[in-house]
């Protein structure tokens, strides 16, 4: 059925441009041929009438062109923001599924050492995979929640270590109803953990600070790494990160990362 309302539309365009194409082809050859002018003033000494019919039937085929370029106008804009979405999605489904299977690796071979202890972590490891299902797939998040799941991951890898670490969090949040996209802020922390905490065996720091304006968020972390331990890793997760703001944030954020003497310094500024 679809088929042949689409093969009957494509029929009627095709009479419409021939018609359009065939009246003033008739007009000048009916001059030339017929009256033997040797110019032609389009619709001259021809009724008003005649001249009227013409005028409104170009008038809406300019019209009908107009709508349809609108039209498909509006499908390409329809589509590109569909794929951007579809972007987005994926881009979210890859955060902290390595982080997830190591839980799970390191909770394997805990579980007959220490049961009260991997039971809190089961715990906590599923509140985090709750938030990264659920509230991963919507657009924005209260950024109350999204600070909640910084706050539970770090606090389920001080579970997970059997060393010290020094981990400050701190917040100056004035505007408390803002909106942020979820799983944003979680990758620049997990680096911190992963480059730095990871392959530390003391004195391991990370300095988390959030500030939110009325319409502006700052997150800086710092943390320490080892230098003998630099991961040769290609960095999927800031290009992940990077690639995530350049289409949610359009103009509209600033990533700051910088190196310097075994201190790693990434700093985001996002305009809401």
């Amino acid at each position: 059925m679809i088929s042949v309302l689409k093969r009957n539309n494509w029929l009627v365009v095709k009479v419409f441009v021939i018609i359009t194409v065939l009246v003033p082809l008739a007009i000048s050859a009916y001059e030339f041929l017929v009256l033997g002018n040797e110019s032609v003033v389009f619709l001259e000494n021809y009724p008003s009438i005649v001249g009227i019919i013409i005028v409104i039937y170009y008038a809406i085929i300019l019209l009908a062109v107009f709508i349809w370029l609108v039209s498909q106008l509006k499908s390409i804009l329809s589509l590109k923001n569909e794929l951007k979405k579809n972007e987005l999605l994926h881009l979210q489904s890859q955060v902290n599924p390595h982080f997830f299977f190591n839980m799970l690796n390191n909770l394997y071979g805990m579980v007959d050492k220490d049961v009260e202890r991997s039971k809190a972590l089961i715990l906590k490891l599923s509140d985090l995979m709750r938030y990264s299902i659920y509230e991963g797939e919507k657009n924005m998040v209260s950024l109350n929640d999204e600070v909640s799941y910084l706050k539970n991951y770090i606090e389920l890898h001080k579970m997970r270590y059997h060393k010290e670490i020094d981990v400050q969090f701190k917040t100056d949040m004035a505007e408390e109803n803002m909106k942020i996209m979820p799983l944003l802020l979680i990758i620049l922390l997990e680096n911190a953990f992963k480059h730095g905490v990871e392959n530390l065996r003391k004195k391991a720091y990370i300095l988390i600070y959030l500030k939110v304006s009325k319409d502006k968020l700052y997150f800086d972390i710092e943390n320490n790494f080892d230098e003998n331990e630099v991961s040769k890793d290609a960095g999927i997760g800031l290009k992940n990160l990077k690639r995530r703001l350049a289409l949610a944030y359009p103009k509209k954020h600033k990533l700051n990362i910088e190196k310097h003497n075994s201190v790693y310094k990434a700093q985001l500024e996002l305009q809401i």
